[in-house]
């Protein structure tokens, strides 16, 4: 530059190293596909449209019937990607989706695109329920069949977690081998190559406008889906043992509940009537807010856990976590907070609740909300951004 000479190759370089710094923070046009637009899936997606650098579109299916949109989904987002006039750089589907019914009905616009798929959970870990029909037919084979493939076909597979994804790469030894022959058996190592852990961006400062006091006795709270993957008969079992042991505390059992909840929650309502300050969903985020922010305690006995998204929102408004020291918790606690946070066994969950609530003037007084901190799309979504150029 300037007077200096700069030789021909050197000016070369130059073009290149400028060009190379222009790509590496270049924009993508990308389509977010995501059949079962609903709770933490539909957060997700908008949280990631609303704080994304990238120009990001949605194409959505209402979130209910999950088998079918897992089957059929792919064909009516397929009609509408067809119908779009919008070419995006990248296509980034979740796990929901088929992904290769999706790129063979749509190949004359998709074919030279690359393709992300992103694993909120997969079919081949997720426990079922024993008296789900498909389970009784043997037809549940078919809903990892389809994560199977899509994993196959994308260019990149991300999960929500080292767990999910070691989880998944892991069950799939086993699920091949169950068919009569071409079993595929060296797929997996493809698969695995392409597959990184990229964690779950969450829009936790809407939080911050609800913070309340908390109430006089401590109050123990669970803010998940009242489903039996979440065991609640180990945590009411704990609540009933510290209630005939004569520690007080206050109950909050928040979350959805479905029709075919299971039926220990009736019992519970029973069990614990003098106890209760709420039962049931929270109709507005407002009051979802305000009960985490009064709560206290957070006992967790889930048998699966991908992520946790209704444990680092808690955690978040400073709720004292007490977790399984399995599935995707230890790797998202940092290593200085095991000690406190995560129990090995029922003798010791019931001796960090009681500790918990002996001490609640310690605990109230704890500042926690930074182990989830770093899980908020500020921090997040730039990671994401990377992750998404990386593909290209």
């Amino acid at each position: 530059a300037g007077s200096t000479p700069v030789s021909g190759t050197k000016k070369a370089n130059l073009c290149w190293l400028f060009y190379f710094s222009q790509l590496v923070n270049f924009n993508v046009k990308i389509l977010l596909i995501e059949p079962y637009y609903t709770g933490s899936h539909k957060h997700w997606a908008d949280g990631y449209k609303k704080h994304s650098v990238h120009e990001i579109r949605i194409l959505s299916m209402k979130g209910q019937f999950w088998k079918w949109r897992m089957h059929g989904g792919a064909i009516t987002l397929a009609q509408k990607f067809n119908d779009l006039d919008w070419n995006p750089d990248l296509i980034m589907a979740t796990d929901m989706l088929d992904l290769s019914t999706f790129l063979a009905l749509t190949k004359r616009r998709s074919y030279n695109v690359p393709t992300a798929l992103y694993f909120h959970e997969n079919q081949l870990c997720y426990p079922w329920s024993p008296n789900d029909r498909d389970i009784q037919h043997t037809r549940d084979t078919h809903y990892g069949f389809i994560n199977y493939v899509s994993a196959l076909t994308a260019d990149q597979l991300f999960f929500n977690s080292e767990f999910h994804m070691n989880s998944f790469l892991n069950a799939l030894p086993p699920f091949l081998k169950q068919f009569p022959d071409h079993k595929g058996l060296d797929s997996v190592d493809s698969i695995r190559k392409k597959s990184k852990s990229l964690y779950l961006g969450m829009d936790l400062k809407k939080f911050d406008g609800h913070r309340i006091d908390p109430g006089d006795k401590p109050l123990i709270l669970w803010n998940h889906r009242w489903e039996y993957d979440k065991n609640p008969e180990s945590f009411f079992w704990l609540l009933e043992k510290i209630m005939n042991d004569g520690h007080e505390f206050n109950l909050a059992i928040l979350g959805e509940n479905f029709s075919q909840s299971p039926s220990i929650f009736d019992q519970a309502q029973t069990t614990f009537k003098d106890s209760i300050v709420k039962w049931g969903y929270a109709e507005t985020f407002d009051e979802y807010a305000r009960w985490l922010w009064k709560a206290d305690i957070l006992p967790v006995t889930s048998d699966q856990e991908f992520f946790g998204v209704s444990v680092m929102e808690a955690i978040y408004c400073n709720t004292w976590p007490i977790l399984p020291n399995r599935l995707t918790y230890p790797e998202l606690l940092p290593d200085k907070q095991h000690k406190d946070h995560l129990y090995s066994d029922d003798t010791e969950i019931l001796e960090k609740v009681i500790w918990a609530i002996d001490h609640i003037e310690k605990i109230r007084a704890s500042q926690v909300r930074f182990i989830s901190e770093p899980f908020d799309w500020k921090t997040m979504a730039p990671i994401y951004d990377k992750a998404m150029r990386s593909v290209l």
